[in-house]
């Protein structure tokens, strides 16, 4: 399925020194910005003698009409974007591989690799650009119950056995 719509963002991302004997460093997404930024991936933006800060580069927020329901949710609790990292396995050890406005699909990648998952607050400039789109595009779905029918405990009774016993041979 294709998006409907895309929001270029930049990412932000934090190295935090690690307070750990097997782990020099800490990273994880710290923000979002709207537009794509003219820097080139990688740049230092920030520094202190604990904390560096990184634009990691680029990414397409997708917009899809199926998911304005999860849009709208975010919207009215978290208002946060989840950006997944992956790993590279060489310098620099991380590249943005999405930046979704769907908890769901943020949380979609948690179970599977080695994803740096973080969830960080979502600009005013984007969530106008999302509000729109849900307002847009957003269907109410109908909720149906289905009834359930009633067990028949006579079915199984019907059928023969399901495997015919061993017969025991012994020598």
């Amino acid at each position: 399925m294709s998006a409907f719509a895309q929001i270029p963002v930049g990412v932000i991302i934090d190295r935090i020194k690690a307070s750990n004997p097997w782990l020099d460093y800490v990273w994880q997404p710290s923000s979002v910005l709207p537009g794509a930024p003219t820097m080139t991936p990688w740049t230092e933006v920030a520094s202190d003698s604990e904390h560096t800060s990184f634009y990691a580069g680029e990414a397409t927020l997708e917009l899809f009409r199926s998911s304005t329901g999860h849009y709208r949710d975010n919207l009215a609790g978290d208002n946060a974007l989840w950006v997944i990292l992956s790993p590279t396995g060489v310098e620099p050890p991380y590249e943005v591989l999405c930046v979704t406005a769907d908890p769901t699909e943020g949380e979609s990648f948690a179970g599977a690799g080695a994803y740096v998952i973080e969830s960080v607050p979502m600009p005013t400039q984007i969530r106008d650009l999302i509000e729109a789109f849900v307002a847009e595009h957003h269907v109410e779905q109908p909720f149906f119950k289905r009834k359930r029918k009633r067990a028949d405990p006579e079915a199984l009774a019907q059928h023969g056995p399901l495997h015919e016993p061993k017969s025991e041979t012994r020598r």
